[in-house]
C-alpha cells in the first residue's frame, strides 16, 4: 500500500516547512488529489488514520481530500474540457492528450489551531 509511504512523505514535508511549535498546533491537512494521480482517496484516508495512530505527535490531525477532475486542453477549439469516464475526447469530438489538470498530488493547506 503506497499510501502509507505517501502519508509519511506528507508529514516529512510538513516537518521540513514548519517549526515543532507550529506542528504541535496542526489540526488538519488539505490534499489536492487528481483522478490520474494513482491515489485512491479512501485508501489514503485509511493510511493517514493508521499513521496518525502510530505517531503520537499527530493525534487529532485530520485529512481533507479534494478530488480534482481530469481536464484536457483542445488545440483545435482552444478550450479546456473536463473528462468523464476516462474518454480523452474534447467536446468538439477531437481526441486530446494535453492534460492540464488531474495529475496533482499536492498539500493544498495546513490548518493550525
Amino acid at each position: 500500500m503506497h499510501e502509507i509511504s505517501l502519508v509519511r512523505t506528507i508529514f516529512r514535508t510538513l516537518e521540513s516547512n514548519f517549526s515543532v511549535e507550529e506542528l504541535d498546533n496542526l489540526t488538519a491537512v488539505d490534499l489536492k488529489v487528481g483522478k490520474l494521480s494513482n491515489v485512491e482517496p479512501l485508501l489514503m484516508q485509511s493510511a493517514f488514520e493508521a499513521v496518525v495512530q502510530a505517531e503520537q505527535k499527530y493525534q487529532g490531525v485530520q485529512l481533507n481530500i479534494h478530488v480534482v477532475p481530469i481536464v484536457v486542453y483542445c488545440e483545435l477549439c482552444d478550450k479546456s474540457n473536463e473528462i468523464n469516464d476516462y474518454k480523452f475526447v474534447c467536446a468538439c469530438g477531437k481526441p486530446s492528450r494535453n492534460i492540464v489538470q488531474g495529475t496533482e498530488l499536492l498539500i493544498e493547506k495546513a490548518h493550525f489551531a
